[in-house]
């Protein structure tokens, strides 16, 4: 029966295996990858269900902060360029929408990040770069951080919160006041 004990115990292992996870990253990476980010004219982002969900949060976020950030599908989106950054998250890097995303994206000469746990996927041809969170996987590495929640929830949330990490590490390097991102905010709503 759910209870609050249920809760609690839930809720200690999400916040654990995502700290465990976040740890995981390799900070050089994580540096490099900032870099590539601020150095694109546009950033474009592609994933699939529950990570796309992850990526629009980030791609937001990156908005907020100044960043020309596109989601890959949308109405409004632009053409990438030799001068933009495809982000392709895939915890597995064989998801297929976004493995041919990324080549029709590396054919026009643009900068491929992938963010995920298999540094083996079939889009590791495609990528200039890649960004690795250790998560437990549909591959069952030995050297994943192993997960007690469903499926790949820990892949996405710690995705989501890498997002948030790099926009404050980004708002840091800019100097950008944070009440100033208020005007950057939707404000039709």
């Amino acid at each position: 029966m759910v209870n609050v004990q249920m809760y609690e115990e839930k809720r200690e292992i999400a916040l654990n295996e995502c700290m465990q996870a976040l740890k995981s990253i390799d900070s050089e990476s994580v540096v490099k990858y900032i870099t590539m980010i601020e150095k694109a004219e546009k950033v474009f982002f592609i994933g699939v269900g529950r990570v796309l969900l992850s990526l629009k949060a980030i791609c937001k976020r990156y908005a907020h902060i100044g960043i020309h950030s596109v989601v890959v599908g949308d109405i409004t989106e632009p053409a990438i360029t030799a001068k933009d950054v495809l982000v392709v998250g895939s915890g597995s890097g064989n998801t297929l929408i976004p493995l041919e995303i990324a080549k029709k994206a590396k054919k026009i000469g643009a900068t491929v990040i992938h963010i995920g746990s298999n540094p083996e996927g079939s889009i590791k041809e495609y990528t200039d770069f890649f960004l690795r969170i250790p998560v437990a996987s549909k591959l069952k590495n030995l050297d994943e951080v192993q997960s007690k929640q469903p499926m790949t929830s820990l892949f996405e949330q710690s995705l989501l919160l890498f997002g948030d990490i790099t926009a404050a590490m980004i708002l840091e390097d800019k100097q950008i006041v944070l009440d100033d991102l208020w005007q950057c905010h939707a404000n039709l709503e």
